[in-house]
């Protein structure tokens, strides 16, 4: 008999900068735990409301999410009745707003089982995501050594000169890059049919599908990627059998 956790585990995606890609990474993580039968939440804390909007997208045969607008609570119930997750609820996935300030990262990340940064390769998006890990090392006070934040470069392209100074700088914060999800357009189309990119088939989401396994292997386990099995082709990567 399926007995639900008393707490499902909490995954914030945060980074202060606006258009990091963490409603790509939230909604994308909601529909795979959907697809796995986790009962995931989708926690849209973004004023902008994009998870919201992808949620009113899934059709109806689709493994459903529960979404709570964290950004527009009725009136009439108290901030944590209103935020709770179902009771079957085992993932609870939590797409931040920007502009954090780090008084609220506090009570944000206290709860939180994984905390993961996307990252853009640009300077400016290098320069938000030092200023967020140092904020999160220094005044939310999340040890190192807990394991519990982790970076995924975002819309990346291969070989250029932008994505190895990209890598060289994240593997420099000595906090675990877990993941680099290419820049295409697979993830646009999923988005606009309130799909995950592991719900879409017959096309070339495969190779975008299997870049997540490293993701998916740090959240669940912790198991932190070798840094040179991040810098591979996935054109040129042969398809295995992911643990999740």
């Amino acid at each position: 008999m399926h007995r639900p956790q008393a707490s499902p585990r909490k995954f914030l995606i945060l980074n202060p900068k606006g258009g990091s890609g963490k409603t790509t990474l939230a909604t994308n993580l909601a529909a795979y735990y959907a697809l796995r039968g986790l009962h995931p939440t989708l926690l849209d804390l973004d004023g902008q409301g994009s998870s919201t909007r992808w949620i009113s997208k899934r059709t109806e045969d689709a493994p459903a999410i529960h979404g709570i607008r964290g950004f527009d609570l009725p009136a009439n119930v108290t901030r944590t009745f209103a935020m709770r997750p179902p009771d079957d609820c085992e993932r609870l996935v939590v797409d931040t707003a920007a502009s954090v300030t780090t008084q609220e990262l506090v009570p944000l990340t206290r709860d939180a089982y994984r905390i993961v940064i996307p990252v853009l390769p640009s300077d400016i998006d290098i320069h938000a995501a030092t200023r967020c890990v140092a904020d999160l090392l220094l005044v939310a006070k999340i040890p190192r050594v807990d394991n519990r934040i982790a970076v995924v470069a975002n819309r990346v392209k291969r070989n250029t000169v932008v994505f190895r100074s990209l890598m060289r700088f994240l593997e420099s914060l000595q906090i675990p890059v877990i993941g680099v999800l290419r820049d295409t357009q697979n993830y646009v189309r999923a988005f606009e049919n309130g799909q995950g990119i592991h719900e879409v088939k017959g096309g070339t989401e495969a190779q975008d599908q299997r870049q997540w396994e490293s993701i998916l292997a740090w959240l669940e386990y912790g198991e932190v990627p070798a840094p040179a099995s991040l810098w591979q082709d996935p054109e040129r990567e042969n398809g295995h059998s992911a643990r999740w």
